[in-house]
C-alpha cells in the first residue's frame, strides 16, 4: 500500500475501512480468526442491539484464542453493558442516567428527552464502539478520535494526564478547525453533558479492555478471569485517571499567566522579535516540524500520530503486512502551517499559550512550559513571546 502524499495534501488512492482488522482475504479456509468472528457475531445475534467492536488493533489474529476473546467480551459486558444498554460499576464515577441518554438508538422520551444522541450526531465519524472507525472515518483526514485509550490531543493538562471536562467541552463547542470535527454549540447544555459523559465512559471501558488483554492474551493469564482482580488493577485505576486532573488541578493543569503587554506597536513588535528568535533556536525544535519559515516544511516530514505509529514498518513491505492488523489505512501527520492562521486546538492567544505550553498528546508536538517543580525549555514569558510571533505569522496583529 502507498502511503505517499499528493501534494494537495491528499491521499492518491481511495481508502476504504477493514471492518475486520486482522482478516487474511486471500485463504479460501477458515482461519481461526474467521471462527472467532463467526462465534462472536452468533452470540450477538443471540442479543439485541449492536456490540462493542472487540479491540483487536495491531494484533495478528492468531494471537488470540476463542477462549480468551470469549473472556474479554463476557468481563466486559458484564462490567459496562452494550452500546444499548449501558452499565456503572460500583466505585466507578460515572453518570447512569447520562449515559442512558447518549447510548442506544436514536429516540424520543418522556419529556421530550432526546436519546441516542450518540448514534445521532457523532457515530457516523466515530463509530458505533467508540474507536474513530465510523462509516466515513476511511476518507477523513486527520481520522476521527479513537476514544477507547483516552487520549486527547487539545488539552490544558500536562503530559500524560487525561483531559479536565472543559477541555472536552470545548472541544464539542467550538468543534476542531480544519477538520470534519464541527461545533455542537447548538445541543442543550443537558445533551452536552450526556455526550461527555459517553466520551469518558469509552474511556474507562477502553483502558479496561486493553489491561484485559494485557493480563489474558499478553501474559498467558490463568481463566476464568478473577472479578475482584479485575476491578482492583484494571476498571478502578482506569476510572481514577479520569477523574485526577480535576481534583489536582493545581498541579496537573496549566494555567496561562497574564498576557505580558502589547498595547503599542512597540511593544508587540519587540515580543514577536524575541518570539522568533526562540522559535528558530535549536534550543525549541520547532523548526524541525514546522520549517525555519513557519510552513509546515521541516526537515522531519515523515511524521506520524500514536495512532498511526503503529502502522508504520521499518520497510514498505512491512507497511503493508501490518495494514491487514488494522482497521484503517495508515494516514501521515502534517505540521500546521502557520500562515494559514487555522489552529485546531483553537486560534486564541489562551489556546495557543496551552499548545506551546503542553504540547500536543499522542504527536510529536512536545511540551515547551514549565510544571510545577520542572523547569521548561521556555519560560512563562517565552512561551508567551513564541505565541506572538506565531500569531503574526497567520496575520493576527491584535
Amino acid at each position: 500500500m502507498n502511503d505517499a502524499l499528493a501534494p494537495n495534501g491528499l491521499n492518491p488512492e481511495p481508502r476504504t475501512l477493514n471492518p475486520f482488522p486482522a482478516l487474511n482475504p486471500e485463504p479460501r479456509t477458515l482461519t481461526p480468526f474467521v471462527c472467532l468472528l463467526l462465534a462472536l457475531l452468533a452470540a450477538g445475534c443471540r442479543r439485541a442491539g449492536p456490540q462493542f467492536r472487540l479491540n483487536m488493533e495491531g494484533r495478528p489474529p492468531e494471537s488470540v484464542s476463542q477462549q480468551q476473546a470469549k473472556a474479554i467480551t463476557e468481563a466486559l459486558t458484564g462490567l459496562f453493558g452494550t452500546p444499548d444498554e449501558p452499565k456503572v460499576s460500583t466505585g466507578v464515577d460515572l453518570d447512569l442516567e447520562l449515559l442512558r441518554r447518549a447510548s442506544g438508538p436514536i429516540a424520543g422520551a418522556p419529556g421530550g428527552q432526546e436519546r441516542g444522541l450518540f448514534r445521532r450526531q457523532c457515530v457516523t465519524c466515530h463509530g458505533v464502539s467508540g474507536d474513530g472507525a465510523g462509516p466515513t472515518a476511511a476518507e477523513l483526514d486527520p481520522y476521527p478520535r479513537d476514544f477507547r485509550n483516552g487520549v486527547f490531543k487539545y488539552t490544558s493538562t500536562r503530559g500524560g494526564v487525561k483531559p479536565i471536562m472543559m477541555d472536552l467541552r470545548r472541544t464539542l463547542y467550538r468543534g476542531v478547525a480544519g477538520t470534519a470535527m464541527p461545533s455542537f454549540a447548538q445541543l442543550p447544555e443537558e445533551e452536552i453533558d450526556a455526550l461527555l459523559e459517553y466520551v469518558k465512559y469509552f474511556g474507562v471501558r477502553g483502558q479496561t479492555e486493553l489491561y484485559l488483554f494485557q493480563m489474558v492474551v499478553d501474559d498467558d493469564g490463568a481463566l476464568p478471569l478473577d472479578q475482584s482482580q479485575v476491578m482492583e488493577e484494571g476498571v478502578l485505576p482506569a476510572a481514577q485517571s479520569w477523574f485526577e486532573p480535576e481534583r489536582r488541578r493545581a498541579e496537573l493543569v496549566a494555567k496561562p499567566p497574564p498576557r505580558p503587554p502589547t498595547d503599542t506597536p512597540e511593544r508587540l513588535a519587540t515580543s514577536i522579535a524575541k518570539g522568533r528568535e526562540l522559535y528558530l533556536s535549536t534550543n525549541s525544535q520547532c523548526t524541525k516540524c514546522h520549517g525555519p519559515e513557519g510552513n509546515g516544511q521541516g526537515e522531519q516530514s515523515e511524521l506520524y500520530d500514536d495512532w498511526n505509529k503503529r502502522k508504520k514498518g521499518e520497510t514498505p513491505e512491512r507497511t503493508a503486512e501490518l495494514a491487514r492488523f488494522f482497521t484503517l489505512p495508515i494516514e501521515r501527520l502534517r505540521p500546521r502551517n502557520l500562515h494559514e492562521g487555522v489552529f485546531r486546538g483553537g486560534g486564541t492567544p489562551i489556546d495557543l499559550y496551552r499548545r506551546v505550553c503542553v504540547g500536543i498528546k499522542g504527536t510529536p508536538m512536545p511540551a515547551a512550559g514549565s510544571a510545577p517543580g520542572v523547569p521548561g525549555v521556555l519560560s512563562d514569558e517565552e512561551v508567551w513571546q513564541v505565541v506572538e510571533y506565531v500569531r503574526s505569522l497567520g496575520g493576527s496583529r491584535q
